[in-house]
């Protein structure tokens, strides 16, 4: 990042801070602008990046954030932090002339920092379906102008996903899925219903062992044993995958259930898993093997 003597970033967002209510304004929809000259994108959200790639886009790319980790090549592009806890002196430090945003980035006051910089952000709505993904890319070929390619990505997509949704379609006995985030401290927590894990546990034919919440949520051991799991999905950390299950397993509450006795766990690349992007379709397939692979 460069510093504040040779670009006083700090010192303007300072000034636009007092006159932010009336310079402010609501980011754009995608649907609503086109920005077709961009040529320095910040991209922030995995599924974004990955999309802008696949549409061959990438060199209009000056950033994304940590999470836009696919394909490779982009790690090599400077990185603006983690997309709920962006700073708006990291992200104005890629000079960029459009930024590029998931629903659900933040926080607050870095996007109202953002807005009254004057750089055109588009936020793209969160809609973990199959649907959700074939709009999301036609919206931003439109935005960067690439919609003729963007129109050839979408019909591919879109039959990729019809041909799993076909495959699973005649899927009997759904197993019972339960997704955790975290078990820091011990402490589970898990995906309730409309999130990301959820979403991609019933396309890929299983059933969200978890209801009666929406979002993530720390759960206490009585309701883990009453959800009775068959298998524990979770995000693939490249760590000691023997340890981790051995540690997984022996937990009071996982101990009991199903998934500890056929010790079934199934970890899987994050953004692969829960982007939502081009490559979900092969998520699904990939999800769905593992879930009913005894």
């Amino acid at each position: 990042m460069s510093n504040v003597s040779k670009h006083p970033i700090a010192i303007v967002l300072l000034l636009l801070s007092f006159v932010a209510a009336t310079l402010s304004a609501p980011s754009a929809r995608a649907a609503d602008a086109v920005y077709p000259q961009a040529s320095r994108i910040v991209s922030i959200g995995g599924s974004i990046t990955e999309i802008i790639y696949a549409l061959g886009a990438e060199g209009q790319l000056a950033a994304r954030d940590s999470t836009s980790m696919f394909p490779a090549q982009a790690e090599a592009l400077p990185d603006v932090g983690y997309m709920r806890a962006l700073s708006p002196e990291g992200v104005l430090s890629a000079n960029p002339d459009l930024i590029l945003m998931e629903q659900n980035s933040g926080p607050p006051e870095a996007l109202e920092a953002l807005r009254a910089a004057g750089v055109p952000l588009i936020t793209l709505p969160d809609d973990y379906s199959a649907e959700g993904i074939v709009t999301k890319i036609r919206a931003i070929g439109r935005v960067i102008g690439e919609e003729t390619k963007a129109e050839e990505l979408a019909v591919e997509v879109n039959a990729q996903l019809d041909a799993v949704r076909k495959q699973i379609a005649g899927t009997e006995g759904k197993k019972k899925v339960m997704f955790i985030i975290s078990m820091r401290g011990g402490k589970i927590m898990a995906s309730g219903e409309d999130t990301a894990a959820s979403s991609i546990i019933a396309l890929a034919g299983g059933e969200n062992a978890i209801s009666g919440y929406t979002g993530y949520k720390q759960l206490v051991d009585e309701s883990v044993i009453n959800a009775a799991p068959e298998v524990i999905l979770m995000m693939d950390r490249r760590g000691d995958h023997a340890a981790g299950n051995a540690e997984l397993f022996s937990h009071p509450a996982i101990a009991s259930t199903p998934a500890a006795k056929g010790e079934h766990v199934i970890r899987m690349n994050g953004l692969y898993l829960l982007g939502f992007g081009p490559r979900t379709a092969e998520a699904i397939r990939e999800l769905h093997t593992r879930i009913y692979a005894d």
